[in-house]
């Protein structure tokens, strides 16, 4: 497969079992195949998205002292502030050549969840920031609980299956800011060779080149959505869950060429987690003779911890 597939969400919350059917069998076929569907019909909407880019340049363009000013330390960058070049992929000792930001939870009807997660980080220097990035972490996460939905009844399990896992997750809305390259970047690129941790990612900004996913034959295609299109892939939660029926893609943002260098580039995911004590254990459906449970019991909060280690967001 060569091609990332484009599915649209209104077929399946239309009222027609048909093309809600074809969405499930769609997005079913194309996570198990690549991991990977571009995604239209969702419910972040232009303006919503015009502004969140607008905000999120306005604060990558404010000075560094700013910015550190608003990294938290001992949360594992959970929330606001991550300078440059901290993070890294797994397995790979050059940082990211990147700098980003976290927007949280907003648990309004769980006291024991809002005191597991860091507070949201509020942006003083721009009054719409936090505002704008709330409206759109919500659209995004409303948008991947009915992907979820699909993925469910594709799994043959109830379709509601997720939502209780997802109410209050530990979802994470990232703006990222790829600045200018501005000297020989040795072995570093924009962000390496990587799977997701999480349930499953919907990315904005794949408008243009840059990321790039592995196929099973061990190619590299450029994933490059439309612009109504928001790119989703599967996480290595989902992935774990299913015992790799659904593939957790490789993916990685190649550098520009050298003309293009002195461009920043900017993308936003948002990472769907569910809540850290749902069991990611194989799910029985997903084991057969061919394929044998692949992975031992885990919790998403357990697997989330080792994984951040491993990024080098948190300190053994």
């Amino acid at each position: 497969m060569n091609m990332i597939p484009s599915v649209d969400l209104n077929d399946f919350i239309s009222n027609d079992p048909k093309k809600k059917q074809k969405f499930v069998d769609a997005i079913g076929k194309a996570y198990e195949e690549i991991g990977f569907v571009a995604l239209k019909g969702h419910f972040l909407d232009d303006t919503l998205a015009d502004n969140l880019y607008k905000e999120v340049k306005h604060f990558f363009e404010l000075p560094v002292e700013t910015k550190q000013s608003y990294e938290i330390p001992g949360i594992g960058g959970q929330r606001g502030y991550v300078s440059f070049g901290k993070e890294s992929a797994k397995g790979k000792k050059e940082g990211d050549l990147k700098e980003f930001w976290h927007f949280g939870q907003y648990v309004e009807d769980d006291d024991k969840l809002k005191a597991e997660y860091p507070d949201n980080v509020i942006v003083n220097e721009l009054p719409e920031f936090n505002k704008v990035g709330k409206e759109a972490y919500q659209m995004l996460e409303k948008t991947a609980k009915y992907v979820l939905r699909a993925l469910a009844l594709y799994l043959g399990l109830d379709e509601l299956y997720f939502d209780v896992y997802i109410h209050n997750g530990n979802s994470i809305l990232r703006p990222i800011h790829y600045p200018p390259i501005t000297q020989e970047p040795d072995e570093a690129v924009r962000a390496a060779a990587h799977g997701d941790i999480n349930l499953i990612t919907l990315l904005m900004g794949a408008q243009g080149r840059g990321l790039q996913v592995q196929n099973h034959e061990g190619e590299w295609i450029d994933a490059i959505a439309e612009a109504d299109e928001l790119m989703i892939n599967v996480g290595d939660m989902l992935s774990r869950h299913t015992n790799n029926k659904l593939k957790s893609t490789i993916h990685r943002v190649i550098n520009p060429p050298r003309e293009l260098w002195g461009t920043s580039r900017y993308s936003i995911p948002f990472f769907m987690h569910p809540i850290s004590d749902m069991k990611l254990n194989v799910l029985d459906g997903c084991v057969d003779e061919e394929n044998p449970k692949a992975f031992e019991d885990i919790t998403a909060g357990e697997f989330l911890t080792e994984r951040l280690i491993e990024l080098g967001l948190i300190k053994k």
